[in-house]
Order: structure tokens, then sequence, then C-alpha cells
């Protein structure tokens, strides 16, 4: 309940989750079929990056600010949703912007004024429900959807110690109760033993990992690098992850520096 998204909006980590967000919907787009999308921890929906906790920190930076110059065609879908939508757009206000009339997005947020934030944003919205309630909570109450096809995407705060271990149930949990869905859990990495550990206690099939790293993972008490865990990939999706993951190193990062965008297989179908 204490963390608050507005102060890391737009960072080089936001950049990771979002450009592979959007290219995980365009893939399950490609079909016809209607789509169920819930998001378990949606925050406030929207970020203004010129407001005093977006200055705070500044972290946009070094993140979304860097890809509006020069922008590469792997980040271009990211980058000219970013600038349609106005202020940062959250995953909700992303996932949202290509539903298509059939379409469905559930929003978990447990933070009360951040859920109050994101209902007024999607108030008159009938394809969109938002729900103040724990995430993991919500992983059984809003699964398994009446759409036989859909996404979940998972992106805890990581203030609780017992966060891996909780993402590692949640995702066996949404994995049982809806089989036929994509699973998408955003993890930080700071240093190798916590997500190795986490990896290790999966018993999950057709598993990858698309991860950014800045620096060497050696440091735990920084941010070091981030990575997108997708259970049920589609289709060449590693080769698109891998692309868009060399564009963001390319322009947020420095290879020179041992820095790396990496694509891992850690369970095949």
């Amino acid at each position: 309940m204490n963390y608050r998204h507005a102060f890391h909006a737009g960072n080089f980590g936001d950049c990771v989750k979002h450009a592979l967000l959007l290219a995980l919907l365009r893939a399950l787009l490609r079909k016809p079929a209607p789509l169920f999308v819930l998001d378990t921890h949606a925050g406030a929906g929207h970020y203004d990056l010129a407001a005093a906790p977006a200055l705070r920190t500044n972290e946009a930076a070094d993140g979304i600010v860097r890809l509006l110059d020069q922008v590469p065609p792997a980040l271009e879908d990211y980058v000219a949703t970013v600038r349609r939508l106005g202020l940062y757009p959250g995953s909700p206000a992303l996932i949202r912007s290509l539903l298509r009339e059939d379409d469905r997005l559930a929003c978990c947020e447990a933070h009360p004024e951040d859920c109050a934030t994101l209902r007024a944003l999607f108030r008159h919205d009938r394809q969109v429900s938002v729900h103040q309630r724990d995430a993991w909570e919500g992983l059984k109450a809003l699964l398994p959807p009446a759409q036989k096809r859909g996404l979940v995407l998972i992106d805890p705060p990581y203030e609780d110690p017992r966060e891996f271990a909780r993402l590692a149930e949640g995702l066996a949990l949404a994995q049982t109760r809806f089989p036929t869905g994509v699973l998408a859990a955003w993890y930080p990495v700071k240093h190798r033993a916590p997500v190795r550990a986490f990896f290790d206690s999966l018993a999950l099939r057709d598993v990858i990992a698309a991860e950014l790293l800045l620096r060497e993972p050696l440091d735990p008490a920084r941010l070091n690098g981030c990575g997108l865990l997708i259970v049920n990939p589609p289709y060449r999706f590693e080769q698109e992850a891998q692309v868009i993951l060399d564009a963001l190193l390319d322009r947020l990062g420095d290879r020179a520096a041992g820095e790396a965008a990496l694509v891992t297989r850690l369970a095949d179908e």
C-alpha cells in the first residue's frame, strides 16, 4: 500500500515492460477471437512527468525521454502510442488503447487514491472494470474469464521480500485457472540470486524471460536491470522481444559497459 508508481513512471523499467506489453497485445490481436486482459497491479492509469513526484526522482530522463528523439523502428509503435495518449500512460491506458469492441480489461489496484484515479479515467467505459482489491485475490476472483484468449499482466512493487515467492504462486494459479492465456510478469534484477531462485521455483511449461541489464547485477541495493517473464508466449514473440530489447539497449544503455539484452527460454512447451 506504500508504493506509488508516480515516482517511477517512464523509467527504463517502464520502457521495457510497456514496449514488450504492446508487442504481446499486437500478437494476440492478429486473431479475431475476443480478448480478456487482467492487469493485477494497475496503478493510477497515467502519470504527469512534469508533476512533483516524477520530478523528485527524474527517472523518466533515463527512460522514455531518451526514446522521444531518434526513435528506432522497433520502438515506433510504443513511442507513438505514448505520444498519442499523452502524459505518461500506465499499462491500463496502453492496453485500453488497443482493445477492440468485444475485448475486455479488468484492473486491480489496492491503493485507494490510485484506484479512485483509475476509476475516474474509465468511468464511462463499459469495456473496462476497476477493482480496489488485492492483486493475488483478484487472480482467484477474476479468472477464468468468459473469453478463451487473453493476457494476465502481473507487476508487483517488490517492497515485500516475499514478493518473488508470491509471484511464483500467482503464476501457477493463473496458469491453472486460465491455461489458454498468456501470462506476463515484470521483475527487477538487482542481483542474480533471487531471480535464479524465482526461476527455479517455477513449475510451468513454455516460459521465456526477456531482460534488459544496464549494469552487471552485483549490487543488491540497486536496480541493475529488469525483465518480463512470459508464459505461453505468442508465435515468434521470442524473436520480436529480442529486437525490441536490442533497440532499448541501443538508446538507454551502453554495450561497452557490459550491459545486455537477453531473451532466454526457461522451459519448453
